[in-house]
């Protein structure tokens, strides 16, 4: 989503004249949250995608004709229907999507909504069908962060996933030779500083770590640190038998066993994976379970809403 408010600063910034279409409310189950929004110039070019289904293309037309004369336009959509003929997503949901003209000083939030360093507004005004007027504010949360220690393939595979997961992602790793950008391109930051010094201050509750280095003098310090730590995810790569000895040595270290029971490992969900990207796939599955609370159990054994809100 993101990536929407990037051009809305480079349409800015160029003069273009454009229009956004924001969800502003949702009833039941959706494939997008609420805030989510599509921009649509005035020759038709959309960025973004706002998970109406079939009543996207009313939505791009909405856009087209609030970038032509100004006006916001709230649009009820209701997409519980499913039929054959007039079609509709059949996905249960009612939602409310209004189209408005964003003004030059919103280029600070949007930039801002972009690069996910801060928490960032979204506010604009419109008038409901009764003519009252009514005031949106969206709140877009700073990026989380994902540290991952130790500069390895799997920790390459994890930084591309997990910026697609709108993680801020720092590797960790003081070996010049292997904590390099070139090997791991998609990482946000490089540290090349041991665990135990660059840790203590970079951890809070915001922060999930996947300790990935193999390696008992990489891995025990990162482990210490985040346990002392306010870190909601902390996963450990390795083997059973390189499991039990690194909670072994936290043990005598002092961790009780309810200290111990943080630790995800081996990190991940079973899903039988066996290669580089797989591993990556069923760690980053744990790390967005633990974030949105939920088991990582299959939808069809749950009874609860599929999506977080």
């Amino acid at each position: 989503m993101r990536e929407v408010f990037a051009t809305v600063a480079a349409w800015t910034e160029e003069g273009r004249s454009f229009a956004l279409a924001t969800l502003v409310a949702l009833r039941d189950a959706a494939t997008a949250p609420i805030g989510t929004t599509i921009a649509v110039d005035s020759e038709g070019h959309i960025a973004g995608n706002i998970g109406a289904g079939c009543y996207e293309a009313e939505i791009v037309e909405a856009c087209l004709q609030t970038a032509a004369d100004g006006q916001p336009r709230p649009l009820d959509i209701n997409l519980a229907t499913e039929d054959e003929l007039f079609g509709g997503a059949g996905c249960g949901a009612v939602m409310r999507v209004v189209t408005w003209p964003p003004e030059r000083a919103f280029l600070d939030e949007a930039h801002a909504i972009a690069a996910g360093e801060r928490d960032a507004t979204l506010r604009f005004s419109y008038r409901n069908l009764d003519g009252s007027r009514e005031l949106f504010e969206h709140v877009f949360p700073a990026k989380e962060a994902l540290i991952l220690v130790g500069a390895t393939a799997l920790a390459a595979e994890l930084a591309t996933i997990g910026r697609r997961l709108d993680f801020t992602v720092v590797v960790v790793d003081p070996r010049p030779a292997f904590g390099t950008k070139e090997r791991v391109p998609n990482a946000d930051a490089m540290v090349n500083e041991w665990p135990e010094d660059y840790l203590p201050n970079a951890l809070s509750e915001r922060t999930s770590i996947v300790i990935v280095s193999h390696d008992p003098k990489f891995d025990l310090p990162a482990l210490r640190c985040a346990l002392r730590s306010d870190a909601p995810y902390i996963g450990l790569l390795g083997s059973r038998s390189s499991q039990a000895a690194r909670r072994q040595s936290l043990r005598d270290d002092g961790f009780d066993g309810k200290a111990l029971a943080r630790v995800h490992g081996p990190a991940g969900l079973d899903i039988g994976g066996a290669t580089v990207a797989e591993t990556a796939l069923s760690i980053l599955a744990e790390v967005v379970a633990n974030r949105h609370e939920r088991l990582g159990v299959p939808l069809r054994e749950t009874r609860r809403a599929i999506h977080s809100r």
